[in-house]
């Protein structure tokens, strides 16, 4: 069997296969999508092909959406050659039970893939015809922190920025510059109203996206590449909204069981590829069951029925607490302890690190003991069944094969919020005292003894990609493994650097509690364990 068009017209193998169908004809919603766009999706990867595209899969099954969505790539466009054009942007999402069994479905719901680049003429010029379109009412993203962000860590425009702001619209290559450049075609066709909604797991999202399409837009205008009505219609949330979003759900790479399951079962190439900008993607998608994604309702030129899809529409406060909620204490800050912990424990499978005695204790002290507490409560979404659901259910799932290596990639620009919001918490409550803290402190010195390189055992380890790794590693040169008194005063400009842990440490109390742990960790083999095992008897 085929994944595409004419595949599934083999109803009956598919049937037998046990995949869900979709209830309306791909390419009758495909010509109506490109008619009358409604719902632009920046970021082509595996949450929005397994999480996003199906919500309006359930909108176009119900009859609530005749359009889908037309899926835009600004940073690997193999992605489009290789997983969407020969499957006719058809997703085989596989579902993980905990218990073993999957469900299957064919996600179907997006039209078309184009490749956001301005060097193609025809893929630029479909763009741009999408957003001249009045019918279009929202685009959203999944496209990582990183990129949203114009500046390096050190507040340098980074190469790909510098040179959208100096050739303008016509040459955009950042995606930034890129969103910028189609909203500018909108403002042209008829100034036509338009949500932009980030749906990247980070705070305040929204915020992050308004900034850097912002900054790029006056830098055109102080170029003479764009009028000063662009900048006033890009900053007039009644015309161009920037809704915040709060989205959860854990999408690991394809995994070699379910490829192997979808082959047995008759499917032919599901092999996965890894493109020259090594982004991991298969045919098919694998996925927990469990998702949640809070968008706040501010759409001015309409949306889609998205609270049929079981999206909770709500208002900025409820969802920034929800955002909160899970990014500060009941998930986002275990997985990342559970990561680099994992890692140097030489596990690969966070499921399996929740039948280690020491890290499921670390989990529940980071989770209920130290983060509940200040936790603020959203009121849609309970805190305590949310972490009891993580716990209990969604990091033990044995059948989802996500690893401690891919949660650890960029951990330096998730610390600050995962860890140092709960901190801050303390810091500001008179009846709170930072001191107190274990575990948090104890997920810190573990990210710093993680970069270091080297396992438990003193072995190296392979370290995933960070993009101030270098600059980190650089600063813990001198820390040496099996020379505890090698951690002195040298970590200092780490422990005082506000960026990276949300507060300078020194002002938490907590500075020499973390360098403390580094030294235990790094005593000799098996230290890591040791450490652990000592602060949470």
């Amino acid at each position: 069997m085929q994944l595409s068009y004419q595949g599934i017209q083999d109803k009956a193998g598919y049937e037998k296969a046990g995949v869900a169908l979709p209830a309306y004809d791909w390419k009758q919603m495909a010509q109506a999508t490109m008619a009358n766009p409604v719902w632009v999706h920046f970021g082509a990867g595996n949450i929005f092909r397994g999480f996003i595209a199906g919500l309006q899969q359930r909108l176009l099954n119900s009859g609530d959406a005749s359009e889908g969505i037309i899926a835009a790539e600004t940073f690997d466009y193999e992605i489009i050659d290789r997983i969407y054009d020969p499957h006719d942007s058809m997703t085989l999402m596989v579902s993980l039970r905990p218990d073993g069994n999957t469900e299957r479905e064919v996600i179907a719901s997006i039209a078309r893939g184009v490749r956001a680049d301005a060097s193609n003429a025809a893929e630029w010029e479909t763009l741009k015809a999408i957003f001249r379109s009045p019918s279009l009412q929202m685009v959203s993203f999944t496209i990582t922190e990183k990129g949203y962000a114009l500046r390096n860590m050190k507040g340098e425009l980074t190469p790909p920025a510098a040179q959208d702001m100096e050739k303008g619209p016509a040459h955009a290559v950042h995606a930034m510059g890129v969103v910028a450049a189609m909203l500018y075609e909108r403002y042209r066709a008829g100034k036509q109203p338009i949500a932009m909604v980030s749906m990247d797991n980070c705070s305040h999202n929204g915020e992050k996206l308004k900034a850097g399409v912002v900054e790029m837009v006056e830098a055109w205008e102080k170029a003479g590449f764009v009028d000063a009505g662009f900048a006033a219609y890009v900053k007039d949330e009644a015309q161009v909204s920037f809704p915040w979003s709060m989205i959860d759900k854990i999408t690991p790479r394809p995994a070699d069981v379910i490829r192997d399951q979808l082959t047995a079962l008759g499917f032919e190439d599901m092999a996965p590829v890894i493109t020259s900008r090594h982004t991991y993607i298969a045919p098919f998608v694998n996925a927990e069951i469990p998702q949640y994604l809070v968008v706040e309702d501010r759409f001015p030129n309409g949306r889609p029925a998205l609270e049929k899809a079981g999206v909770y529409l709500t208002d900025r406060e409820t969802v920034n607490n929800t955002e909160r909620m899970k990014v500060t204490t009941c998930l986002n800050p275990l997985h990342t302890a559970l990561a680099v912990y994992g890692c140097m424990l030489g596990y690969n499978l966070i499921a399996d690190e929740m039948k280690d005695e020491d890290l499921v204790k670390l989990v529940h002290r980071i989770g209920y003991d130290e983060g509940l507490p200040v936790v603020v409560d959203p009121k849609i979404l309970s805190p305590r069944a949310f972490i009891d659901e993580v716990i209990g259910q969604r990091l033990p799932n044995v059948f989802m094969p996500d690893t401690p290596q891919r949660i650890a990639t960029d951990t330096s620009q998730k610390i600050p919020i995962r860890f140092g919001e709960t901190i801050k918490s303390y810091m500001a409550d008179p009846a709170r005292d930072p001191k107190t803290l274990c575990a948090i402190p104890l997920a810190l010195a573990g990210w710093l003894r993680y970069l270091l390189g080297l396992d438990d055992e003193g072995k190296p380890m392979e370290v995933s990609p960070d993009p101030m790794l270098s600059q980190l590693q650089t600063e813990l040169k001198g820390v040496t493994f099996g020379k505890p008194e090698t951690v002195g005063s040298n970590l200092d400009p780490i422990l005082s650097n506000p960026l990276l842990f949300g507060v300078n440490l020194f002002d938490a109390g907590l500075a020499e509690t973390v360098r403390s742990l580094l030294k235990e960790e790094i005593a000799g083999p098996g230290a890591v364990r040791a450490t652990l095992q000592k602060y949470l008897a």
